[in-house]
């Protein structure tokens, strides 16, 4: 046996404990190679040691199994940490007039229901834990402990609640509505003023989310002929983001315009989603505050796929937004990154198709970031931007054993992580191909 005096030590348990606890559960996994700590390069053949969901050790070469534990040949695999976006819808599916449509026809169980295949859709693509960002009904707020307490299978969920905006503004769910329906449709997310705008966060944390995500400007989608800027005031920006703050509570801001970026970066935001358009100034105040950027460059597939279907399948003035964003996707990262901004995974999936999170990647590469940082973008950045660091984004002890494999090697060819034949969270197996 080859294994450290520390991996004995976790593995073996005293009589007092075994007579109190259930049996240990070891799990070893031999992997070919591992990317165990994203950012340094990766390490030959090793074992993974498991204990309870939680990884023991990481030992050099394929060490033999304890008696009783059970072995998992990923020998041939390249083996990575459970990935992580940390921008998606998971109660959305449609775009465009079919997304209004969907807004007003199908009813609070239906999401859950939609969002609970999408959750399991995310997961068998290696994606183990994801940020939603945008929820009326609470749907996902529930998937998210139903989850958690191991009654579905899915990503761990950060949440944030319905987003907030001001009225007319992104988050208006009453955009293009007929008038006579205002009154049916639920606004408390929609803020106006200093003391309107503390209001609508103490809400959404009363509801139980975990961020808090707000819209600084309009958005691409927001069915309005209101440009892509910037939709608040200074002291309701700040407003916002000292509320949740007060409450502990990271925010996350939806921005388009350099305008509503920048504002936003002043106050203090965690990170900006999309962030289309970035100067000179934004970069400045993203590294001067640590913020994040979130770039979703998986959109324009949402769009350019959603038009080949049906060119009518957006309002006209929607679809001129959207074919804007197609022409100047990827500019901001193209200047972000090199310049030291910290970035974090996201996709927007729900305006681009659950389960092809891993798209995202191959759009990192070709607007200027290697492989290896896209991968440690979707670990350790997006760990650290989500608060759950201390559990995921990593392969070391003490962490949960949230582990991917692949054929190939992603650090050379990141394309390859679009096929995911292994996922094991929380060191329970979900798809081993």
């Amino acid at each position: 046996m080859k294994f450290s005096r520390l991996s004995l030590c976790a593995l073996v348990a005293t009589s007092s404990v075994v007579m109190a606890q259930p049996a240990d559960q070891i799990v070893i996994i031999h992997a070919g190679k591992l990317l165990d700590k994203p950012g340094s390069a990766a390490r030959g053949a090793s074992t993974l040691v498991i204990r309870n969901g939680r990884i023991v050790e990481v030992v050099n070469g394929h060490q033999p199994a304890p008696a009783g534990a059970t072995l998992i040949d990923l020998k041939d695999r390249f083996v990575l940490p459970g990935l992580i976006d940390s921008h998606v819808h998971l109660d959305s599916d449609a775009g465009g007039n079919a997304a209004l449509i969907e807004a007003v026809t199908d009813s609070p169980a239906r999401a859950a229901y939609r969002a609970a295949g999408n959750a399991k859709k995310t997961l068998m693509a290696g994606f183990t834990t994801v940020r939603n960002l945008g929820d009326g009904t609470g749907a996902t707020l529930a998937l998210r402990d139903a989850i958690a307490a191991g009654e579905l299978p899915g990503p761990r969920i950060i949440d944030a609640g319905a987003g907030i905006s001001s009225t007319s503004g992104h988050a208006d769910p009453t955009l293009s509505l007929s008038e006579d329906l205002h009154k049916a449709v639920n606004q408390e997310n929609l803020c106006d003023g200093v003391e309107s705008c503390r209001h609508a966060v103490r809400l959404q944390i009363r509801r139980g989310v975990d961020v808090i995500k707000i819209a600084t400007t309009a958005g691409v989608n927001s069915r309005i002929s209101a440009g892509l800027g910037r939709q608040m005031f200074d002291d309701e920006v700040k407003a916002l983001v000292d509320t949740a703050h007060l409450y502990k509570k990271k925010v996350a801001v939806h921005a388009h315009g350099v305008d509503g970026i920048n504002a936003a970066l002043a106050a203090g935001a965690d990170s900006i989603e999309h962030g289309t358009l970035l100067d000179d100034e934004s970069i400045r105040l993203f590294k001067q505050a640590g913020a994040y950027y979130v770039p979703t460059l998986s959109t324009v597939n949402g769009y350019i796929e959603r038009l080949a279907k049906d060119p009518n399948a957006y309002p006209p003035a929607v679809l001129e937004k959207v074919k804007w964003r197609i022409g100047v996707t990827g500019k901001s990262l193209a200047k972000a990154y090199p310049a030291g901004v910290k970035i974090a995974f996201g996709t927007d999936a729900g305006v681009s198709k659950h389960g092809r999170n891993a798209d995202e990647f191959e759009l990192m590469v070709k607007h200027g970031m290697p492989a290896s940082a896209a991968i440690q973008a979707a670990t350790t950045n997006a760990a650290t931007l989500l608060g759950v660091d201390k559990d995921v984004g990593s392969l070391e002890p003490g962490k949960a054993a949230d582990i991917i494999a692949v054929s190939g090697d992603p650090t050379a060819d990141v394309t390859v992580l679009k096929q995911v034949a292994f996922v094991m969270k929380d060191g329970r197996v979900f798809k081993n191909d």
